[in-house]
């Protein structure tokens, strides 16, 4: 029985993509870096806010992701911080994939970068957009959640 390596922690996650879509499905996919690209993310040096995968000529490509220069590097080796990067899944994903992405109203967000057996790895959702009141309803909900957990707290310490 192959041995599974332990989850790892995200590099960076991408908090408002949780906040702004509704998550239907989530897929990991690897992504393709340069050398100085890599020395960026595994200093933590990326934003994934506003980044969006899309499918061109049946690939996945991750546009808008910033991985900042990496400090260390020679100018002639350093990368273009906001350049597409491809994704790497297999066929039959990726056209599972574009097949649930002609429904109306779903997007492919990238949710978060992680290293899984020393690669990059990015966790992809298959997201549907939340309108205004659905963001507010999550908030009241977090908020009474938050409101129950410091009773329950109290409750216990009381005794």
């Amino acid at each position: 029985m192959a041995k599974q390596a332990p989850p790892q922690q995200p590099v960076a996650v991408n908090r408002k993509a949780y906040h702004d879509y509704f998550i239907e499905e989530e897929y990991e996919a690897g992504i393709v870096l340069t050398g100085s690209e890599i020395k960026s993310v595994r200093a933590g040096r990326v934003n994934l806010r506003g980044a969006y995968a899309r499918a061109q000529n049946g690939e996945l490509w991750l546009f808008d992701a910033h991985i900042s220069p990496n400090d260390q590097t020679g100018a002639y080796f350093q990368h273009e911080p906001t350049r597409p990067r491809k994704l790497l899944l297999h066929r039959r994903e990726i056209n599972r994939l574009l097949g649930k992405l002609e429904q109306k109203g779903l997007t492919l967000v990238p949710l978060d970068i992680h290293f899984q057996s020393r690669r990059a790895k990015l966790k992809l959702g298959v997201a549907r957009g939340k309108k205004l009141y659905d963001k507010r309803e999550a908030t009241a909900e977090r908020e009474s959640q938050r409101q129950l957990q410091r009773v329950i707290k109290e409750r216990r310490y009381d005794d």
